[in-house]
This record gives C-alpha cells, structure tokens and sequence, in this order.
C-alpha cells in the first residue's frame, strides 16, 4: 500500500523545512562571517574526522598508539570549539548549528512520512483457555520475582512453569502435549527465541513478557517495557499480530544474527562481567585480521567480501546501528536486514564519520537469504546475544508470517527512532517527486 495524499503533502513540507533549514545554516555562515564561514565548516568536518581517526587508533591499537587515539578523540573537538570562540564565531556558529539541527529533524520527519503506509494487522483474538507461561526467575536481575508475575499470571488462569536448567524447547514441547493453548516467556531474547520457534511449529499464539534485561523484541512490538506486567493483559484484553521470524542454521532469531568481531568477543568467557575491557583487549587483533575467521557472505546476488562485522537481522534496523540497538519500524515486511562493516584504517574511520551509510566500507541492504562462508570449518556466532560456534557454511533465512503474536490492545507502542538520512530522498521530496 503507497502513502495517503496526505502522507505525501506532508513528507513534502517536512522535507521543504529541511531543505531550508539546511540552506539557512549555511547562508549564517557566509553572510555573518563572509568566506569564514566556509572555513568554520571545513574545520567542523576536519574535527569530526580527526576525531574519528582518533578512536580508531583507540580500539584498533593498544599501548601508546591507543592513548594517543583517545587523547585525539577527545582533543580534536575541544579544538574545534576553542577555534570558534577565539575567532570571534562562536554565535554564528551557534546558530547555524540550532538551524542544521533543526534541518537534521524535519529531514528525519519527511522519510518518516515518506514510508509506505503498511502496520502489521491485527486480528481479533480469543481469550487462551489454557495458557502456559514459562519463567525465567534470573532473567532481567530477578524481574519475575520483583514484578510479582507467577501469581499475576496464575490469578489469570495461566499455568506458569519455572525455568531451572531444563530445556526450554522442550518444556514448550511437552507444553503443548499437555494441551496448552498458547506458549509464552518471561526471559531474555534468546529465550523467547526457541519457545517461538515451538510456537510457530504448532501454529500457537505466543506471549512476550518483557522481563529481560534489554527486551529489544518487546520494544519493537510496543509493549511496556517498564513493566512486565502489563504484557499479562493480552490474556484477557488481546490482539494478534502475525510476524516474520528468523532463521540461522536452522535455529531461530528474533532479533539479530551477529558475525565477525562481536561474535568472537561474545565468545570469551570474561565477557559478561567485563565487556568493555574484554572488547578493547580483542579489537586489536580482529581488526588487524590476526584473530577470528575471514568471513564472505552471500546476501541473495550480493556478495559481501572479508567483513569485519556482519549484522543480520529479523527484518531491518531502521538506524542501521551496529549492534542491533536501535528500532525495527515493522515485523512483518519479509525480508532480512543486512549491514557489513570493513574499516582497514584511520581514514576509512574518517570517512564512515563523515559519509555514513555513503561510506564505502559500510554496506547496509535488504535480503530473503544471507549464508556465510569462511576460513575455517566452525565460526562464532551471536545469536540473539547468545554465543555459539556453528558449522560453516551458515544460511540465514526469513520466515514470513510464522509467529502469531499474542499483545495487549492497550499498550504504548514502539519507540520511534529516525531513519538514515537520505539527503538525495529529501531533496526530491521537497520539488514534489
């Protein structure tokens, strides 16, 4: 389905805004300063650059190389800003900054209204008659027990079983030999993963309860994440949304699939309780190409060549973030979202600051089918954060439909998050086309 007339008209004035706004800015500059202004710019994206080049050299090196990275990471901005105020800049600079902040925003709202108008339907559900809900007490620092979900959930009429070592497949499975109706998890992604995967086998409506620590799915399904809770009135008060459902080797994902550096960090067993240092400790030689597997992949008639960092997820990130933080605008549109990252060097760092999505070793696209080959037989892979070793090669697919969703009719909604800039798109908006 396209836009509505009105979708159109007001990702053209959105887009219009920014256009202006953008021109705005840099009019400040050359009219209140004269050909400084140019100047104050190229300093600007000089400072971004240095900057970025800077933690480069932070996380691809250590010793002293990684201190004068940090150090010029931190300098190159302080620069920037003492350049402008000495020069006697510093309030054109200001307010051409406020002016392209604001064109950044409007250009953010013109490819919001410039999607195409298709929500994930929902569908009239009936009220569970039996219910099954499995519980994972440890998940999200205790959230089960601090939220008061077991008996929530049993004054609801559903039966609620306690994860403690087992299997949690099979749990759902004997579930569902039992006669549950629907399956649901209070746990962690990875979790809710496999009681969805048994779920959609048996065609079952399933049940998130954000009770982890950082509930991505629950996020992009709208459910309240501050409270747990709240996801038990789908039981009484519910809607269905059918959705895609990922695949890696045959194992499901409802988030994201992770290849190269972060999956081979994930691996260490420091990792959980010093994840920072652990990254800083490895990024050296994974950068460098000393460490880890030389990965390829093959997304649909793309192919990917020595990335150092491949995300694939349950249907696209609207910001393209490295680590799956951001937001996933549907659920349902089918295809799997791909990003690749190679950066050889402190330029390269330099221009994925500057260009973005433009940077040539920033690869972000679209795709039914993603598999991966590599040097070796096995590689590490992050799956929904979980860390395993797979065999090679490893295919990545996108099952439309699979999941029946079970969700309150009264919840808060996904958080909106601003697309990509695409300055091109936002010019054509502007003329109309």
């Amino acid at each position: 389905m396209g836009r509505s007339v009105e979708g159109a008209v007001r990702a053209q004035r959105w887009a219009q805004v920014a256009v202006g706004c953008a021109g705005a800015a840099v009019l400040v500059l050359v009219t209140l300063v004269g050909l400084r202004g140019i100047g104050v710019m190229v300093v600007g994206l000089l400072g971004l650059g240095v900057a970025a080049a800077g933690v480069w050299w932070a996380l691809a090196h250590r010793g002293a190389t990684r201190l004068f990275g940090v150090v010029l990471a931190v300098a190159a901005p302080v620069w920037v800003l003492g350049f402008l105020v000495d020069s006697g800049m510093g309030v054109a600079s200001l307010l051409a900054v406020a002016l392209w902040t604001g064109a950044m925003t409007a250009a953010a709202e013109a490819l919001r209204q410039d999607r195409k108008e298709r929500t994930v339907r929902e569908t009239p559900a009936a009220r569970p008659a039996r219910p099954v809900l499995i519980m994972n007490p440890k998940s999200g620092g205790g959230k089960v027990e601090k939220f008061d979900l077991v008996a929530k959930a049993e004054a609801l009429g559903a039966r609620v079983l306690l994860l403690d070592g087992q299997d949690v497949s099979e749990l759902a499975r004997q579930a569902v030999q039992d006669g549950a109706d629907l399956l649901g998890v209070a746990g962690g992604d990875g979790t809710q993963a496999l009681v969805a995967a048994v779920a959609a086998e048996h065609r079952l409506p399933f049940l998130v309860i954000s009770a982890g620590t950082r509930n991505h799915f629950a996020m992009d399904l709208g459910l309240d994440r501050n409270d747990p809770a709240r996801c038990l009135d789908a039981l009484t008060d519910g809607t269905e949304l059918r959705i895609d459902l990922g695949s890696v080797a045959d194992r499901p994902f409802v988030n994201t699939v992770s290849f190269g550096a972060y999956a081979e960090i994930v691996q260490s067993p420091e990792y959980r309780d010093a994840k920072a240092a652990t990254a800083l400790g490895a990024l050296p030689d994974l950068l460098a190409n000393k460490l880890g597997a030389r990965l390829t992949a093959q997304a649909d008639d793309t192919r990917l060549a020595d990335p150092q960092a491949l995300l694939i997820s349950n249907n696209p990130y609207e910001t393209g973030d490295l680590l799956g933080a951001g937001s996933r605008p549907r659920l349902d549109g089918g295809s799997l979202g791909v990003l690749s990252l190679r950066v050889d060097g402190a330029a390269q760092a330099a221009e994925l600051a500057l260009r973005g999505e433009q940077a040539q070793g920033l690869t972000v696209l679209t795709a039914r089918q993603v598999t991966v080959t590599a040097d070796t037989e096995e590689i590490p892979v992050a799956v929904d954060g979980e860390a395993l070793t797979l065999p090679t090669p490893v295919r990545c697919e996108i099952r439309p439909g699979a999941l029946r969703v079970l969700v309150p009719r009264d919840r808060p909604g996904a958080t909106a998050v601003a697309p990509l800039r695409n300055w091109r798109q936002v010019g054509r908006l502007a003329l109309g086309h």
